[in-house]
């Protein structure tokens, strides 16, 4: 099999937590970045070269340090083989520090590119479980990996991961608030309390097998009870400003329910189509009168999951 010079992974941005599904769900976004590798002569003085384009250029790391090229190498060091020399073209549309999986689309993009350079010798559930190590957590990078919405859940006894595909129903529309202020997840993470109530335990459970079904049938009712959760959201609220405006916006304007996207600082209402445009209007328009420039789009779930070109 020839060697393969040049690959270009294309990986959709991701939403996860979706209320109730704390770490365990997330859908894939009609959204993209897309990492280019290619090849550098074994001669080339330069070993690693990173190029960027697209939305906060100046924010993605062009040295060793950078996350796809990180995974990039961890790819290459599970097969105990050295990393050839590399070219990495990056053009980001997801924006950074958002909860929309941009970190999860470098990851995958890194080890998915240095698979195909490599000659493709694992499979795709063998760059999942990397992809999962690297992350830490699967709710981003198994969508990002797979495409639509997915559950994870551990096989504790086999240190393994069972993957779950969640049907969704066509009139349940995805619209994204980015706003423009960022909430790095480390921070999203420590205003967590290290140990949860029975109660809210079994409320989590609850709402989140209601979620599963809500997706499936578009049911109404039940999307807005399922989208509650005690875990995450209650404590990561304060963290955001004008949620609380938001969220009003957003149902009055006819949406089912308003979650935060991953660690935020996005947010994510589900509405149906005909709602969509006036929810989208009605969140940018909340926001504006606390000073927070959104970009609201309502957005389509991404059914394919990373994509590779040669």
């Amino acid at each position: 099999m020839p060697e393969t010079s040049t690959v270009t992974v294309t990986v959709p941005a991701t939403t996860a937590n979706l209320g109730p599904g704390f770490d365990c769900i997330g859908a894939a976004l009609s959204l993209y970045n897309r990492f280019q590798f290619s090849r550098l002569e074994p001669s080339a003085t330069e070993k690693l070269k990173i190029t960027v384009t697209g939305k906060e250029t100046t924010k993605v790391k062009t040295d060793d340090s950078n996350l796809a090229y990180q995974a990039f190498i961890k790819l290459y060091g599970y097969l105990n083989q050295s990393p050839p020399p590399v070219a990495i073209h990056i053009d980001m549309q997801v924006s950074l520090a958002r909860g929309l999986g941009s970190s999860a689309t470098a990851i995958i993009g890194g080890l998915v590119g240095a698979n195909e350079l490599a000659g493709k010798p694992l499979s795709q559930v063998e760059v999942m479980q990397l992809a999962i190590e690297l992350e830490g957590h699967p709710d981003n990078v198994v969508p990002a990996l797979l495409g639509g919405c997915r559950l994870a859940a551990s096989n504790t006894p086999r240190g393994s991961w069972e993957i779950c595909d969640i049907p969704w129903h066509p009139n349940i529309v995805p619209v994204v608030a980015i706003p423009d202020f960022e909430l790095s997840t480390a921070e999203a993470r420590k205003v967590l309390p290290a140990d949860y109530s029975k109660a809210d335990a079994i409320f989590n459970a609850a709402h989140l097998g209601l979620l599963v079904r809500a997706l499936e049938t578009g049911n109404e009712n039940w999307l807005r009870c399922a989208l509650q959760d005690k875990i995450h959201q209650p404590y990561r609220q304060s963290l955001i400003k004008g949620y609380e405006a938001v969220q009003q916006a957003a149902l009055n304007a006819g949406a089912y329910e308003m979650v935060i996207s991953g660690a935020g600082p996005t947010l994510l209402a589900l509405t149906d189509v005909a709602n969509a445009v006036a929810v989208e209007k009605a969140m940018a328009a909340a926001w504006m009168e606390f000073g927070v420039k959104a970009e609201v789009r309502a957005i389509g779930l991404d059914t394919q999951g990373a994509q590779v070109s040669l």
